[in-house]
C-alpha cells in the first residue's frame, strides 16, 4: 500500500510543480528568463508539498518541535538536490531539443521528475526519515 500511495502521491506532486511552472509562464508579464524561473517556482511548490505528504502519510513521522521540523526539511531538501538536477536535466533539454513545442518543458519535466521521485524515496527512507514507522 505504502508503494501505491507513494505513486499517487508523486504524481499530486508532479502535477502541482508542473501546475506552478505552466500558471507562472501563462500569467507572469515578465518575460526575463520566463521558463527558467517558471522551473524555480515549480520545484520549491513541489518540494514543499511532497515533504508533507511524505512525512506525514508515507513515513508516518512525527516532529515534536519546530528545531526538529527545520532540521528535517532541511534534509528532506537536501537530498532533493542530486534528484532536482536529474528533473532539470530532463526539463531544460526538452526545452533545447524542442524549442518550438510549447509542451515540451512539461514533458521533459514529468519524465525528469518520475526519475527523481524513484531515487528520492529511498534516499528519504535512508537518511532523513529514519524515525518512520514504516
Amino acid at each position: 500500500m505504502i508503494l501505491i500511495n507513494y505513486i499517487f502521491f508523486a504524481l499530486l506532486a508532479t502535477g502541482v510543480n508542473l501546475m506552478s511552472q505552466f500558471l507562472y509562464v501563462e500569467f507572469s508579464p515578465f518575460n526575463f528568463l520566463k521558463k527558467l524561473i517558471a522551473i524555480f517556482i515549480g520545484t520549491l511548490t513541489g518540494l514543499i508539498f511532497k515533504y508533507i505528504l511524505d512525512k506525514v502519510y508515507i513515513f508516518k513521522v512525527e516532529i515534536k518541535s519546530k528545531n526538529e521540523e527545520v532540521k528535517t526539511f532541511i534534509l528532506y531538501s537536501l537530498m532533493g538536490v542530486f534528484t532536482t538536477i536529474i528533473f532539470w536535466f530532463f526539463e531544460y533539454s526538452f526545452i533545447m531539443l524542442f524549442p518550438e513545442s510549447p509542451n515540451a518543458m512539461y514533458f521533459g519535466g514529468f519524465i525528469g521528475l518520475g526519475i527523481g521521485y524513484i531515487i528520492k524515496y529511498f534516499l528519504d527512507k535512508k537518511y532523513v526519515f529514519t524515525k518512520s514507522k514504516n
